[in-house]
């Protein structure tokens, strides 16, 4: 059995730029993909914290340390500058990999500069 898992997640990011006539795409902060293992051109899915949109689009590089997360193309109806989102990766594993799996979290500042690095998410108090 395959089963998709979170492979990767840079959490509430910045949206510094909506390029609505621009190729379709997000552009990402070379530096936050390299940490979030997301390939350019990789699937990804973009949660929007501040209007609840969800769409799938694909990553491209933006400049290095550069802070840059740019929604493009019809995507760019979703997410405006200054809005929060969550963008994240997943792959499939076997089971035997799903055993030694963990996860690659990025938590960043409000100028998109990495905080953290996690491999889990910690429990909520209830």
């Amino acid at each position: 059995m395959q089963r998709v898992m979170l492979k990767s997640k840079l959490h509430r990011v910045r949206v510094t730029h909506s390029e609505l006539h621009y190729e379709g795409s997000c552009a990402i902060d070379e530096a936050l993909l390299e940490a979030a293992n997301i390939h350019e051109y990789e699937q990804i899915q973009i949660y929007n914290i501040n209007n609840g949109e969800r769409f799938t689009t694909y990553a491209i590089c933006a400049e290095r340390h550069s802070g840059i997360i740019s929604v493009n193309g019809a995507a760019a109806h979703k997410a405006n500058p200054d809005d929060l989102i969550i963008i994240a990766s997943y792959a499939q594993y076997t089971e035997v990999e799903v055993n030694q799996y963990h996860p690659t979290l990025i938590y960043v500042d409000a100028q998109n500069r990495i905080v953290a690095q996690k491999d889990h998410i910690p429990a909520q108090a209830a």
